[in-house]
């Protein structure tokens, strides 16, 4: 008798003693598939100033890895279509800002919102974060970091060290 799993998880076909001899084929992974698929990271390694009052684009100027070379100019351009997690933190060294708040782009405008920070006074440093699930076609789309400042005076990212000003992101599935 033969052995069929059906959809249900269900096995039919067992002989008495065990299972009738079977081989097992997996499918091989192959690009696109979660944990092959593309991941960078990469940060500020430079101070960048910053408008007050204006939507800029974070420059992340040293790349830690990118396992597909999607990442480039500070944008990240998936050639997988799938799902990705995308993470960034933009840390601004500047005693004048009133409001801090960190956005992931999609497609050159706004698709998520990070933390939106009111720091305090007289605040020497305010660490906006943002992180989401994303989906990507693999040939148009891409993603950017902006952030948007309340403040006046020379406004710059602080660069101190790899966990300052970043981002990163990798796939999480294939689509």
């Amino acid at each position: 008798m033969p052995m069929t799993i059906n959809g249900n998880g269900s096995i039919t076909g067992l002989v008495a003693g065990g299972l009738p001899d079977a081989t097992i084929t997996q499918p091989e992974l192959a690009t696109g598939v979660a944990g092959t698929g593309p991941a960078f990271s990469a940060y500020a390694s430079s101070a960048q100033t910053i408008t007050g009052s204006t939507f800029t684009k974070i420059t992340f100027t040293t790349e830690e890895f990118d396992t597909n070379n999607n990442f480039a100019s500070s944008t990240f351009t998936p050639t997988v279509a799938g799902y990705y997690q995308l993470n960034a933190a933009v840390n601004i060294g500047a005693t004048t800002v009133t409001r801090q708040i960190i956005f992931i782009y999609k497609n050159g405008v706004i698709f998520k919102g990070g933390t939106d920070l009111y720091p305090a006074t007289g605040t020497a440093n305010s660490r906006g974060l943002v992180s989401c699930l994303v989906y990507a076609n693999g040939t148009t789309d891409y993603f950017e970091i902006y952030v948007f400042l309340n403040a006046t005076g020379t406004i710059t990212t602080s660069v101190n060290s790899t966990w300052d000003t970043w981002i990163n992101g990798s796939m999480v599935r294939a689509a």
